[in-house]
């Protein structure tokens, strides 16, 4: 039998906190637990906010708290070819389609939509307003056109394609500690038509992390519950790219004294700064429930 594979992947945009730490130390364990390999991927899609000294400090964070790894690591910057390959995947399949909308434009739309029919626009689970379809209605000519003439764009699923092609029902295998699972039901379509491909950067972060995952081998995803209800999307898109779905396991988020997620755009305390104040390594690790980390 092949050993499980898990990964932990942070994007070097900000310094790592404890949230990260105990995500770390949790796929680390889980490794450690059911004799696997443990991978690092650096997701640095967003080439505007990722920068070198961040991705410098992960290294260095995650062996100060004694995380081992195998190389070579996986930058995401170096694979957009990959990424691209499998969008050429969904456009062949048909169930993608170009946007040309800004922030604004959706923005504008929706409140049309709600000022017309009085009542709320439906939200995906991260409570962003679903896609109101505004470019869906462009013909295939039209938009080839604007494409043609350099016009900014992103690139959508198409739900309704998608649900026509593969109408599930959908679920993923859930895993505990003690290595057993569970099946929850997954809803790819409350994401509405999520944005595959963005405007800035040829992928977005679902298109990404679904094909490394599955060019990596992972078998077991260990990540922070803010990102389960993504997975509902991201079990549809291995089935319409033919990709093998990992187990998953959603810890609980790391919280601040008033209830609040880390978060490295609040200004969460970095574990360089508790290093820096003469925390150590062990402590961090006892805080943060792995006392007997490695043994």
């Amino acid at each position: 039998m092949t050993k499980p594979v898990f990964r932990f992947a942070p994007s070097p945009n900000g310094r790592l906190h404890l949230g990260h730490a105990y995500s770390a130390l949790l796929n680390a364990d889980f490794a450690h637990r059911f004799g696997g390999r443990l991978l690092l991927r650096i997701e640095d899609i967003d080439v505007t906010r990722c920068r070198p000294e961040f991705e410098t400090a992960i290294y260095s964070d995650l062996a100060w708290l004694g995380i081992r790894w195998e190389e070579p690591v996986r930058r995401q910057s170096e694979h957009f070819s990959d990424y691209k390959a499998a969008f050429s995947r969904l456009k062949g399949r048909g169930v993608v389609y170009p946007c040309f909308c800004s922030r604004k434009a959706i923005a504008d739309a929706v409140q049309n939509q709600e000022a017309e029919s009085g009542r709320p626009w439906p939200r995906d689970p991260d409570g962003a307003s679903l896609y109101p379809g505004t470019c869906k209605a462009l013909s295939a000519e039209a938009a080839e056109r604007r494409i043609s003439r350099g016009e900014a764009h992103g690139w959508r699923i198409d739900m309704a394609a998608a649900r026509r092609i593969s109408p599930g029902p959908y679920a993923f295998r859930r895993f505990g500690r003690d290595n057993r699972g569970d099946t929850v039901k997954a809803d790819p379509w409350r994401w509405g038509d999520a944005m595959i491909m963005r405007k800035d950067v040829p992928t977005s972060y679902h298109l990404s992390v679904v094909t490394d995952d599955a060019l990596q081998g992972v078998t077991h995803v260990v990540r922070g519950r803010d990102l389960e209800a993504a997975t509902d999307l991201h079990v549809l898109l291995q089935s319409l790219l033919g990709l093998d779905a990992p187990l998953y396991h959603h810890h609980e988020l790391v919280l601040d004294p008033i209830g609040d997620k880390l978060s490295k755009s609040r200004g969460s305390e970095a574990l360089a700064d508790l290093r820096r104040e003469g925390t150590t390594a062990a402590a961090i690790r006892q805080r943060l429930g792995f006392m007997h980390f490695g043994t």
